[in-house]
């Protein structure tokens, strides 16, 4: 029979003193700690990465689809004040601000929702990452067309001397093309006392944002009796769109008439071919873009026309041309028609856009409303009524 063996009490010591432990024990809960403590270090550093990338590469979309200035804190501002104080009354620019949000909620649906659900801090940091990536793109497209409008330019009008892609300081005014380009519809560029009035910048001839320039027109001509003929049908235009939204490539093809293949298809098939470079998504596809809106639009008159200008460094003002002010009349236009013949007109105008851009298909059309009218399912109905029936009479 063995013997029990024999446990020696463990000796308490008084309460100000700790229970002996070796060093060796203590040394591996001390590690083990730390090694736990690291590890939740990097899992919480990988998830704060993650929504860094997440935030920034979403924002990317604001200023090309929502609005190139105004802040998102304005835009949320906006759509609280109206829950809350439920007025029937709101100025032109606090419209402008909800239809703003309403873009922002279409554009980046999931950020309603965070706003409700994220405390304070955390949603001020989603809106500076996202304002990162929204700034970020607006440069990036800004270099992008410094180059490209300059070879437009030169292919189309052949100006002597050229237009060189790395000099913005012979742009603008001082320069006869962009000069005629940027010149508004009301006066002739063509008249010498005109031209050197808008270059002296006498009080008689004010270029502001008040004014539609040139550029904007179809032919790069403008019927006085009849400002809207042709506004925002310019190939500089449709040219900027192509190279910001879809690629640099398409905007070769701004002379069509929508006529070509699908282009956001096209690119789709283009990055599953096996054996193949790999191929850059394209802008519309990333932020879910199947057409053209009067936002995107503006963005794109903005960028064209500070890319035509001297000036050197993205700002908001130049000269008397206010851009933020210039961005809200392209906006107004499209947005605060005066009534519905004039929302017809744009609605036809926004569908040439969407052809020019994305072509002949319209699957972004196919709502359920519209397949609920077409033959398959009104066939599945009569098939329906047709065994109801049959039920009925057994």
């Amino acid at each position: 029979m063995s013997t029990p063996e024999h446990h020696h009490p463990l000796i308490l010591p008084d309460r100000s003193a700790a229970v002996p432990t070796s060093t060796e024990a203590r040394a591996k809960r001390r590690i083990a700690m730390l090694e736990e403590q690291l590890e939740t270090m990097k899992q919480e550093r990988g998830t704060k990465q993650r929504k860094t990338t997440y935030y920034v590469a979403q924002g990317r979309a604001i200023r090309r689809t929502v609005a190139l200035y105004t802040s998102l804190e304005d835009l949320i501002a906006e759509n609280d004040r109206r829950y809350e104080e439920l007025q029937e009354s709101s100025t032109a620019e606090q419209d402008r601000l909800q239809r703003g949000y309403i873009a922002l909620a279409q554009a980046l649906p999931w950020v309603h929702g965070k706003l409700a659900e994220l405390d304070v801090d955390d949603c001020e940091d989603m809106r500076k990452k996202l304002k990162k990536g929204a700034d970020a793109a607006r440069g990036d497209d800004t270099s992008t067309l410094k180059d490209l409008v300059a070879a437009w330019v030169n292919q189309d009008f052949h100006p002597s001397p050229l237009i060189r892609s790395d000099d913005k300081q012979s742009r603008g005014f001082a320069h006869n093309v962009c000069g005629k380009l940027l010149c508004p519809a009301e006066w002739d560029w063509g008249n010498d006392l005109i031209k050197a009035a808008i270059r002296d910048r006498t009080s008689d001839f004010i270029v502001s944002e008040n004014s539609w320039p040139l550029f904007l027109y179809e032919g790069y001509a403008v019927n006085g009796n009849d400002l809207e003929q042709g506004l925002f049908k310019s190939k500089v235009l449709v040219q900027a769109f192509k190279a910001v939204f879809t690629s640099p490539s398409s905007a070769k093809e701004a002379d069509g008439d929508g006529d070509g293949a699908d282009i956001l298809e096209n690119n789709r098939r283009a990055r599953r071919q096996l054996n193949q470079a790999k191929v850059k998504t394209c802008v519309a596809s990333i932020i879910n873009i199947r057409k053209v809106s009067p936002r995107s639009i503006a963005y794109i008159v903005c960028q064209v026309r500070f890319a035509l200008s001297s000036v050197s460094s993205w700002r908001s003002v130049d000269g008397d041309f206010d851009y933020e002010g210039f961005w809200n009349n392209v906006v107004d236009f499209f947005e605060d028609c005066p009534g519905p013949a004039a929302q017809r007109r744009v609605t036809k105008l926004l569908e040439w856009w969407t052809r020019k851009i994305f072509g002949k298909n319209h699957r972004a059309d196919l709502t359920p409303e519209v397949v609920s009218q077409m033959s398959v399912t009104a066939l599945a109905e009569q098939r329906r009524a047709l065994e109801d029936a049959a039920f009925d009479s057994d």
